[in-house]
């Protein structure tokens, strides 16, 4: 992760700037590069947000989108997967969820991507929970842990052999994962030979 400093940049100012790939973000007054995701980092992603969307769309009651600006706070992060509660969804006059979102996630994942620093990802975590953020996650797949942080309570971290019920905000019922469910979608199998 690159950090460049950004004395003489505003937030508006970075905000005016075009979208970079890989995308920056601006934290503490300092623009940082978010590394590239690599194949576990999209694998765990993708599953997340088909499972939370599974439970949460379909009854209007959240949605989870990948790598989404949330401008909040005098920062603005992009989380892995940021989860909005149904009622706050920014829309457009005319129905259509808005482009721009000026508050943080009510739920924020984030998976550690290899040399990635895990400080500087909870930093956000911690950030976002200061703004009003429920719940966070930090999943690490090289070690395969969890790591949760629910809002005005002690973090947990879990192994990724358990089958314990890891938390979920407490207005998303019926959505239960566990970190060895989680890390069960980095096995692939081949096709057995013919």
């Amino acid at each position: 992760m690159v950090l460049i400093a950004a004395e003489t940049l505003t937030l508006g100012e970075f905000l005016a700037q075009p979208e970079t790939q890989p995308p920056r973000e601006y934290i503490q007054g300092r623009i940082q590069t978010k590394p590239m995701p690599q194949g576990q980092h999209s694998r765990l992603q993708q599953k997340l947000i088909h499972a939370i969307n599974h439970v949460a769309e379909s009854q209007e009651m959240a949605i989870a989108l990948p790598e989404l600006r949330c401008t909040f706070g005098g920062q603005s992060i992009i989380p892995d997967i940021a989860v909005f509660r149904w009622e706050h969804l920014p829309i457009n006059p005319d129905g259509t969820l808005a482009n721009f979102f000026p508050i943080p996630p009510d739920w924020m994942i984030e998976i550690l991507s290899p040399q990635q620093p895990a400080t500087r990802v909870t930093g956000k975590i911690l950030e976002a929970l200061h703004h009003g953020t429920d719940l966070g996650w930090l999943i690490d797949p090289a070690e395969q842990l969890v790591l949760t942080y629910p809002a005005n309570s002690t973090p947990t971290l879990l192994p990724g052999h358990s089958s314990q019920p890891l938390p979920v905000p407490p207005w998303l019922p019926g959505l239960e994962l566990t970190p060895i469910q989680i890390f069960s979608w980095l096995q692939i199998k081949r096709p057995s030979p013919h």
